[in-house]
């Protein structure tokens, strides 16, 4: 298994190739993972980046909509074909389809804004028990020697600690539609904004099914529990560091027909709003006996 500090950088590590349908096209493949499909994190990251190489480095990354088509294999490249939709004065618009044995896997659609001065106002974030107060993954999993486990405490590029407690192997805390992660990434990154992005946006997708599950009384191991990412939404407010710790705020909004939708929020140590997140999934568990 790739080392906990190569997994991000390995899957965005992107090789530009000759389109076959849109403007530009490149490579990349997704990172190993316990389970039989890829991470939905790596194609939002690889699409991420595939798009901002199309743009001018006077436009930042605002918006994402993305829809996950068909499960990824891993250790399989992806082509990622971009379309240059529009370049405007402030804004310009990509859209990005994913490729794998020849079959769209995935579709993204990117805007970039230019960066404009103008009044603000966001959320306060809340306040919750610091990041150093709380154990990591691999603490709380200890010794455990089992693939998923291995996965979850080292295999992820990032350090996650739950408020009030993961869902790996048990509920810990209440059956409440909402929680919150610290997240940082285990290595420094460079001082490049458009990729601490592109991992803000790679992390986004581990936990943020979560809140559903814990309502629903479900964890990570339950037996005869499949999930999926179905399609996502995401909004960046200002720059942060992915290699500092974020706050990531999230909520469920509904269970039903197999079908979960969640949001979540990003905050810096300071408090100030970074990104946003709208996520739905495929939640599907044998019927409670």
């Amino acid at each position: 298994m790739t080392s906990s500090a190569e997994v991000f950088r390995r899957a965005i590590a992107l090789t530009e190739v000759p389109a076959v349908v849109f403007d530009r096209a490149f490579e990349a493949e997704a990172q190993y993972v316990p389970w039989p499909k890829a991470y939905g994190g790596d194609m939002v990251a690889q699409s991420v980046v595939a798009a901002t190489a199309t743009v001018a480095a006077d436009r930042v990354l605002h918006s994402l909509h993305n829809s996950f088509l068909r499960p990824v294999d891993v250790g399989v490249a992806v082509r990622y074909e971009v379309e240059l939709l529009r370049d405007g004065r402030g804004y310009s618009t990509r859209q990005v389809r994913g490729f794998q044995h020849e079959k769209p896997v995935f579709l993204s659609t990117a805007s970039f804004q230019v960066p404009e001065a103008g009044p603000t106002h966001a959320p306060a974030r809340p306040e919750v028990p610091a990041p150093e107060s709380l154990p990591s993954s691999a603490e709380y999993l200890g010794d455990a020697q089992d693939d998923a486990s291995t996965y979850w405490a080292h295999g992820r590029s990032f350090d996650h600690r739950h408020v009030p407690g993961p869902l790996y192997r048990r509920l810990e805390g209440e059956h409440a539609p909402h929680q919150a992660v610290w997240v940082r990434a285990f290595e420094s990154l460079p001082d490049d904004p458009a990729l601490h992005r592109a991992a803000i946006a790679y992390v986004c997708d581990y936990t943020i099914l979560e809140p559903s599950l814990r309502v629903l009384g479900l964890h990570w191991s339950s037996p005869g529990l499949r999930t999926a990412s179905l399609d996502h939404a995401m909004w960046f407010h200002r720059d942060a560091r992915a290699d500092d710790w974020l706050l990531y705020v999230q909520e469920s909004g509904g269970v039903q027909s197999a079908r979960g939708l969640n949001f979540g929020r990003f905050f810096d140590r300071e408090g100030a709003l970074v990104a946003s997140v709208a996520q739905e999934g495929m939640i599907r568990a044998p019927e409670p006996a």
